[in-house]
């Protein structure tokens, strides 16, 4: 059975050779799996909205259908858990939101999954993270720090909460991070495993090793689990995508709506 993690190793297309950078020391170049996989992305989300937009009718086809359905979802997302700020945020959860989507679908359906990696759900993460310090710092000064500072809590336990709400504060990214990369990565591991039984247990049924004939009605089993997680394995690619893009609102919410909410 052929490896289960190789589909998740970064491999280089196009070498250019290494290079000594000022803070990054010795460093290879080079044109990645990853990094093809990351640009289809990208180029599929433009066409996509691109597609969209450019032919729009008042009655709409069935792509302009998808592309405002998308849209009207992620606005209603911003929109009730913001607040009526929420439509200044709305670009950059959108943009995250389709491109976690894009980068899980692709997986289905490429040898690579960006999103299996962890450096580059690390970035998302942190890039949610910064720009949640950033307006909380533009809109509320100082007084950012009340988010730490739960008044409503009695006095005498409001540094041990205040210290578990920093503590909590300073793990969002982290679970932002893992929570992608632990679902793409066990479910594509998960298929590849039973894609190998059907493999291994069919082949041997033929040629006559293993278990034989016995093998065959485990391949049929294991080719409707293969069945069953290739469905699942969709949905996940869906629903991880909109809850990075929910938990990307809420933490915008508890900075924006500060003042109101402590």
């Amino acid at each position: 059975m052929a490896d289960p993690l190789h589909q998740f190793k970064i491999q280089p297309l196009v070498d250019f050779g290494a290079v000594n950078l000022p803070v990054f020391g010795h460093t290879q170049l080079a044109i990645t799996n990853s990094h093809v996989a990351m640009t289809v992305a990208f180029v599929a989300i433009v066409l996509f909205l691109q597609l969209v937009t450019s032919s729009a009718k008042v009655v709409p086809g069935r792509l302009q259908t998808a592309g405002e359905s998308l849209f009207d979802m992620i606005d209603g997302v911003t929109d009730s858990i913001i607040g009526h700020d929420g439509r200044k945020y709305f670009p950059f959860v959108f943009s995250l939101f389709l491109l976690v989507l894009v980068m899980n679908l692709l997986g289905m359906f490429l040898s690579f999954t960006a999103t299996s990696q962890l450096a580059v759900t690390v970035t998302f993460a942190a890039l949610t993270i910064l720009l949640v310090i950033g307006v909380g710092f533009i809109k509320n000064g100082l007084g950012f720090f009340k988010l730490f500072w739960p008044a409503s809590a009695p006095l005498v336990l409001r540094p041990v909460v205040g210290a578990i709400e920093f503590l909590s504060f300073l793990l969002r990214p982290v679970t932002l991070a893992l929570r992608l990369f632990g679902n793409m990565l066990g479910g594509h591991v998960a298929l590849k495993i039973f894609a190998g039984f059907v493999v291994a247990l069919g082949a041997g049924a033929f040629v006559g090793e293993g278990l034989g004939l016995w093998g065959l009605p485990i391949a049929a089993l294991s080719m409707t689990m293969v069945v069953a997680l290739t469905a699942l394995e969709f949905l996940v690619a869906f629903l991880q995508a909109f809850v990075f893009a929910v938990l990307a609102s809420i933490y915008l919410n508890d900075v924006v709506n500060l003042g109101e909410g402590h």
